[in-house]
This record gives structure tokens, sequence and C-alpha cells, in this order.
């Protein structure tokens, strides 16, 4: 049984991803969840597994650089990490935790370009998951976003930061609605309740609004009433289309057995880098419309502007990047393993007139296999665990000149990379992009060469 110290008083004096604060416990490091270095606290400690962890009861001392946070909900809100620090406090915050990451992962001799931030650190979000639960002891019915630290407990989202004002108002209609409506939230372990979630979405450059209630199909409410309520709100965006989402599955997680269209579209226009991006419910599209063009704009800098390039995009999902590095190549191809979004990029593909994008349905480990073209560059955005061994191997037989990897999780990112040198490639150039502000998630750009061709 693990040694418990409860009411140490501890001092942070430094952080490691994701948001752990460090300080020292009987000489030796301890990890508090949700903490920044510079504060004082009180925690309750336990060994395990050789390490201490500590559990934040109270702050007791601020650091010197934190401020008020505008949310009244920070602290108790699992949603946001830094609403508590200024904004350029919070790059240097991320900038640090990546390239210790890097370090520790024995990534070095390459060039730092720095961090961007996102243009937008408010209102900045086109997508939100809102749950529905209640707050607790009171038992009253909440949507918003789970409590820090708890299954069960929402916390309201009415006053969220980082959603647009449109989102706030279509949050607060619903919740409002079904708080006189009998109906209850679905119970994650009992399985009783027909509320679950509400999905938005809202573009961010075009104001277009969907959105969509996942209940149980035991729900028997009429929706007409709620269709109309949120119809004939004042919002600066434009509703486009309302869904009814039915969900059964045990899983807390958005998730549809069947969809029954109450209003207008299932989908929704974006506009990123001068092209325009029909998305659908459920729909991969980067969260931050603003932040994904500093982003991709980074990717078609690392890969330059030569002429007549075969460009690979692996992972490609809905296939934003493939189409935005088009403008200069012969062909780009690009390969995801979700079918639905292979349609998707296809579709946008001809929306927006481009005729030299491939794109191909399959899990690139088996599809990479089947690629005739010798490629100039190949474009790498895995899933946050990074790219499967054998995959990563037959990506390194192209022999590309260039490599361009996007990666959400930095540790992941260095374990793959460690494996492109030891095959031949050099890291040249690393530049962070923050998609995400006020939480501690950032993208990492990267730029390889490959030596000796």
């Amino acid at each position: 049984m693990s040694k418990k110290y409860t009411d140490v008083e501890i001092e942070t004096i430094d952080i490691e991803f994701p948001n752990k604060g460090i300080g020292i416990f009987n000489d030796k490091k301890v990890i508090i969840k949700n903490t920044i270095p510079g504060q004082k606290i009180i925690a309750d400690i336990k060994k395990k597994k050789g390490q201490y962890e500590g559990r934040l009861k109270d702050i007791i001392k601020r650091a010197d650089y934190e401020i008020s946070p505008l949310c009244p909900a920070f602290g108790k809100c699992g949603g946001c990490t830094y609403q508590n620090i200024s904004y350029e406090k919070e790059l240097e915050i991320k900038k640090k935790t990546v390239l210790d990451l890097l370090e520790k992962g024995g990534i070095s001799g390459f060039e730092f370009m720095g961090i961007k931030g996102s243009p937008c650190t408010e209102g900045y979000r086109n997508k939100m998951e809102f749950s529905f639960g209640d707050n607790g002891a009171e038992g009253e019915l909440c949507l918003g976003m789970r409590k820090r630290n708890s299954y069960y407990e929402v916390v309201n989202a009415d006053c969220c930061r980082i959603v647009h004002e449109d989102m706030q108002k279509i949050l607060n209609t619903v919740l409002g609605f079904f708080k006189n409506s009998g109906e209850t939230f679905y119970h994650k372990t009992r399985h009783t309740g027909t509320l679950r979630h509400l999905l938005v979405r809202r573009g961010h450059f075009t104001g277009e609004i969907i959105i969509g209630l996942v209940t149980a199909s035991e729900f028997n409410t009429d929706t007409a009433p709620l269709v109309n309520a949120l119809l004939s709100l004042e919002l600066q965006g434009k509703i486009k289309g309302i869904s009814h989402i039915i969900n059964d599955g045990v899983a807390d997680v958005v998730k549809a057995d069947k969809i029954i269209q109450l209003y207008g579209e299932d989908f929704f226009m974006e506009r990123l880098l001068g092209l325009d991006f029909k998305i659908s419910i459920f729909s991969f599209f980067q969260t931050n419309s603003s932040g994904a063009e500093v982003l991709y704009s980074t990717v078609r800098e690392f890969a330059g502007n030569e002429n007549n390039n075969v460009i690979f995009d692996l992972y490609c999902g809905t296939g934003t990047i493939t189409q935005l590095m088009s403008t200069n190549a012969k062909k780009v191809v690009g390969i995801e393993i979700v079918e639905e979004a292979v349609e998707a990029a296809k579709m946008n593909a001809k929306l927006n007139g481009i005729s030299n994008c491939v794109f191909i349905a399959g899990d690139v480990l088996n599809m990479v296999d089947k690629l005739e073209d010798k490629p100039d560059i190949i474009i790498l955005d895995p899933p946050r665990e990074g790219i499967h061994p054998k995959a990563i191997l037959k990506i390194i037989s192209f022999d590309a000149p260039k490599l361009v990897y996007v990666s959400c999780k930095a540790s992941s990112l260095a374990k793959d990379l460690n494996v492109f040198e030891e095959n031949g490639y050099k890291v040249e150039k690393i530049c962070c992009v923050d998609m995400f502000p006020r939480t501690y998630h950032a993208e990492t750009v990267c730029l390889l060469t490959k030596q000796n061709l």
C-alpha cells in the first residue's frame, strides 16, 4: 500500500507537460497537477511506483505573475488550464514544455523558430461538445464542461471564454428549455436518463452554425419549440442546420446511431487561406480556424514553394493541407483512414476547383505500399500517439528529400524523430504553433531533410 501524507505545504518550482507542477518533498521531486511555478500550495501526497504525486487541495500563495481569470468558472471547469496567466506567459510555458520533451527524447541540433501565438485567444473554438449533467449535491441540471477532477459533475459553460457568444446563447437556450421538460441527463454508470450532449459548430470566418442535440432513444420531448426558440435568437452568425442525434452507446462519447434532421442542412461552410470547406456535423476540422491558418502557413513555409513537386499528405483528414499544398505542386496524394473524411476531401477539392489532388481511403500502414509515385515532399500529421512503427519504415523507404511532420504531442514526435534520424534524416527546423489558447496543448511543426541523397 502506498504511503499518504496529508495537508503538505509545497512550493512549485517548475512545470512539465501536461500541466504538471513540480515541487520538492522529502528531498525528491513531487508532481502536482493544475499548478504552476511560483505557487505555494497545500496538497495530499502519496508515493506511487517510486515517485511522489500530489493532489492539489488549496493555493495559499499565488505566483507573482498570475492575473485574475476573466472566466468565473475557471478552477472548477475542466476545460481551461491557463486563464490565470497572461497569454505571453502561457506561450512561454508551452515553448518550455515542448523543448523539454524534445530534449528528454534525445532530439537536438535543430534551429528553433520559436512559438507562434493564435490570432484569437478568446471565442476561437469552432467546435464544442457540451455535456449534460448536474452540479452534484443540489442535483440541478447543467450543460457545459466536466468539473475538474470529477467524473460526473458538470459546470455550466454559459460564461465560457473560448467559445463565441453565439455558442453561449445557444447553450443557454437549450439548457433553459430542458430544465422545464421533465427530461433528465444520461447517467454514465446507471445508464438512466436521456440528455447526453450538445454539439455546436460555428465557422469562425463565415459565422455559419450547425447544432446537434445528442440523446438516448427513449427521449420523447417535442423538439419543435426548441427549434423555434433557437431560430429566434439574435446571433452574429446564422444557424444553417439543427440535428437530433440518437446515441444509445454506454461510452461517454459523441457518436450517432441515427441522425434526424430537424432543420436546414447537415453541414456548414468555413474558409481558410482562400479555400472553402464544407464541414458536416462529425467531420474532422481544426477547432481553431484562425490558428489553423497560422499552422498551415508554417507547413507551407517549411515545405518550400518549388514548382511541380509530388507531395504525399499522410493522415490527411478532410484534405485541408492537401489542398493548400496543391497550388505549386504537380500532384498531391492524401491518405486517410476515415472514409467519410476522404469523401469530404474529394468534395471540397471539387468545390475549390482543384484537380491535382488524389485522395485514398485506408490505413497509412497498408496504403503506402500501393503508391507508385516518388514523392519530393512527405507531410505527416498523425494521431497523438505518432506513426505506427512499421509504417514509419515504409515512409522512410520513399527517400523523400523533405519531410514536414506536424504533431500535437511532442513526446510522440520525439520518439518518431529518433527513428527518422537513425535512418538518414536530419531535423533541421522546429516551430511551435499555439492552436489551443488557455489549455496546455500546442502543435509542433518539424522540417527534416534526407542526408546523402
